[in-house]
């Protein structure tokens, strides 16, 4: 259900449940993953930047036929002025709106958190494009960052069309995103899309020193649902909120690609696999240069790419003078 325009969204911050520390064997857990169970029931955060008018209100919101959500912490400075002057330039194309919005949260402690939050305050004034809440912007908490994002956009955006939900190092193809969407039987976002580079048969990292690690204490079994990978992928105004509604009944994971999928798998849904979206990096086969403009050329999306490296192969993959032989085009 939908909430009204009066529902609340101004809230304390959330406090440590001390009794989480009753888990068995949690003195044994890193101090990273003491700090997720500690605030894992925490849902809610103040805003400290935000954009009601993004997408021209709630009710005007479908004129946005693809808005582009981009994680990205705030010392990453550097790569959101490369994104607003590439893939994420907010425009027309092909015919269609297209919006962008990077979500981030806090960093550090006293002098330096009040620097980089004075910083995100200067870009908002310029560019009117961030989102941002009190909480630590850390790997474990992009869970958290995406259930505030999707309350966000319930409460503001809730018409739009198509979202590309993904990280500020990727290679976002946005004309070719817009292309594809447009070529969909129901192109109105009113139906289930959830497709980008899918991973099956995945079972959770139980080693301490990985980035990736899942203890039992945060889930006991040893499979994950399919699910797509998080450097990005593509869905739908109407399965952003299927997974809004999903989320508010399912247990915080760890790792947010996988929440998302419990989630979709709570709804019944499942996601798609696109080969347009690739997550593993940009490395290119064989012995083609990996800054060769063509074999990016029909792609949606590749990840892992330095901000310079970003800028030139956007414009290079817009070179009037580009031609590609081996193109299927």
């Amino acid at each position: 259900m939908r909430r009204n325009s009066t529902y609340k969204y101004s809230w304390p911050k959330c406090q440590q449940n001390i009794s989480a520390a009753r888990v068995p064997n949690f003195s044994s857990l890193p101090t990273t993953m003491q700090n997720f169970i500690y605030y894992r029931h925490c849902r809610h955060f103040p805003m400290i930047l935000d954009l009601p008018d993004k997408c021209g209100g709630a009710k005007g919101s479908a004129e946005v036929f693809l808005l582009l959500v981009i994680k990205s912490p705030p010392v990453n400075f550097d790569r959101r002025e490369v994104l607003r002057t590439t893939w994420a330039e907010e425009r027309l194309q092909n015919g269609v709106l297209m919006r962008r919005i990077f979500i981030t949260g806090t960093r550090g402690e006293g002098v330096e958190k009040k620097r980089l939050n004075k910083l995100l305050e200067h870009e908002q004034r310029q560019y009117n494009d961030i989102l941002q809440w009190d909480f630590t912007d850390t790997f474990f908490n992009l869970t958290l960052k995406q259930v505030l994002f999707l309350e966000w956009m319930d409460r503001n955006c809730p018409h739009v069309r198509f979202l590309m939900n993904g990280d500020d190092d990727v290679l976002a193809h946005t004309d070719n995103m817009v292309t594809y969407l447009k070529t969909l039987k129901d192109n109105d976002g009113s139906k289930h899309l959830f497709a980008g580079n899918l991973m099956q048969n995945i079972t959770p990292y139980r080693f301490p020193d990985s980035k990736y690690y899942v203890p039992v204490q945060v889930q006991e079994t040893d499979t994950y649902p399919p699910y797509l990978g998080g450097g990005g992928f593509l869905l739908s105004g109407y399965s952003a909120l299927v997974m809004y509604n999903m989320s508010h009944s399912v247990m915080f994971h760890n790792i947010d690609d996988v929440f998302i999928a419990l989630c979709m798998e709570k709804a019944g849904v499942r996601p798609t696999s696109h080969i347009g979206v690739k997550i593993a990096g940009h490395r290119s086969p064989g012995n083609i240069d990996p800054l060769e403009p063509c074999y990016f050329k029909e792609i949606l999306l590749v990840h892992r790419f330095l901000p310079a490296e970003l800028y030139v192969m956007w414009n290079r993959l817009h070179d009037p003078n580009l031609k590609c032989f081996h193109s299927n085009k």
